[in-house]
This record gives C-alpha cells, sequence and structure tokens, in this order.
C-alpha cells in the first residue's frame, strides 16, 4: 500500500485502540481528549494515566517527563490529531531529549472531536504528514496505518523498536457512546500511578 493510500484509507478507532491496549500490559500510558474516554473502556489498568485538560497538546509533554524520569519503562501517549497540532513544538523537545522508550501515536481523524467535530485545517487535498513532521527535527522512528489488519500485522514490532517513535493511525470517528463516558476519577487515578511507579 501506497502511502497516499495508507493516508486515505481509516479503520475503526475503537480496534485500532485495542490494538494498542493489547500490546502494551506493562506500560505507562497517558491518553488525553477522545482516547482518554476510549481507553477505559477497554482496560484499566495501574501505570495508566487518562485526562482531559483543558490545554491541548499537553498529553506529549507530560509522556516525555514520564520516559525520562522512567528510563526503564516504556511509555505510550496516545493524542488526537487537533491536540497534538496544538503543541508541535513538543516534538522538537522529545527529539532533542531523545527517549528511547517514548512511543507518539497520533490518532488522525481530521476533526477537533471533543470540541464539536470541527475539520481541522488539513484535508483530503492537502494532508498533513506527521511522520515528515517527525522526521524533519530527528525522530528516530515512524510508521502509519490505516487498515486495521496491516497494523495489528505489524503492531507488537513497531512497538518495541527503539524510539523516539511516532506513530500515526488513520483512524474514523469516535463513537458517542465512547464520547459521553467519563474519564476515571484523576485522584484514584494519581493515587493508583503513584503506587505503581513505586512496586
Amino acid at each position: 500500500m501506497t502511502r497516499q493510500d495508507e493516508a486515505r484509507s481509516t479503520m475503526p478507532v475503537v480496534d485500532a485502540i485495542q490494538v494498542l491496549v493489547d500490546n502494551t500490559a506493562d506500560w505507562i500510558v497517558v491518553t488525553n481528549q477522545s482516547s482518554a474516554r476510549t481507553w477505559p473502556k477497554l482496560a484499566r489498568r495501574l501505570l495508566d494515566l487518562h485526562y482531559n485538560p483543558s490545554t491541548m497538546g499537553g498529553a506529549v509533554s507530560l509522556a516525555l517527563g514520564l520516559a525520562l524520569a522512567q528510563p526503564q519503562r516504556r511509555v505510550l501517549c496516545v493524542s488526537g490529531d487537533g491536540a497534538l497540532l496544538m503543541n508541535l513544538g513538543a516534538l522538537v523537545t522529545v527529539a532533542a531529549c531523545a527517549p528511547n522508550n517514548l512511543v507518539v501515536c497520533v490518532l488522525d481523524n481530521g476533526r477537533y472531536e471533543v470540541t464539536g467535530g470541527q475539520q481541522l485545517p488539513t484535508s483530503d487535498a492537502k494532508p498533513l504528514d506527521y511522520l515528515a513532521l517527525a522526521r524533519s527535527v530527528s525522530w528516530e522512528q515512524g510508521a502509519e496505518f490505516g487498515e486495521l489488519t496491516a497494523w495489528r500485522t505489524a503492531a507488537a514490532k513497531f512497538l518495541s523498536l527503539p524510539g523516539p517513535s511516532l506513530l500515526r493511525l488513520a483512524v474514523g470517528q469516535t463513537p458517542l457512546e465512547y464520547l459521553k463516558s467519563p474519564t476515571p476519577p484523576m485522584k484514584q487515578q494519581l493515587q493508583q500511578f503513584r503506587a505503581a511507579l513505586q512496586s
């Protein structure tokens, strides 16, 4: 499949996230925005941190801090494309720090999903190449998938590579039942997360 084909094809977002869940059992996982509502319906683990801050785009920076503080653990950040666009500078900071244990996954559906589904300033005619952005600031690894079978087949190998790695998953919109699902209470999450980091 060519990059143009991969950029145009999409897979169900819940299925795409389930593949991440299945391949990151012992990882620190940071999600925000719509993925912070979807992931907890698929799995609840002590090293997961799901939040919806008012500042979009903060998940990458938080995950970077955790990757640097916990170099013995693998760290996954799941960001929406709209959220990442709010903080592209984080890609430069990640590259400068070069954590080999960090994977940033961009769920690309072309929408500011949690604020009402507005179209991003991109289109099929003018798609944004997230991998090219990452490569331009010296990220080590990158891959993109828009077809579920190919993603399932490649996931374990890609996620095992040394990072920092940027993963673009071309997905459809999040089903309403997931968007309406609340994130777990932050106080409870933080208590469990801190305890799990010390174990």
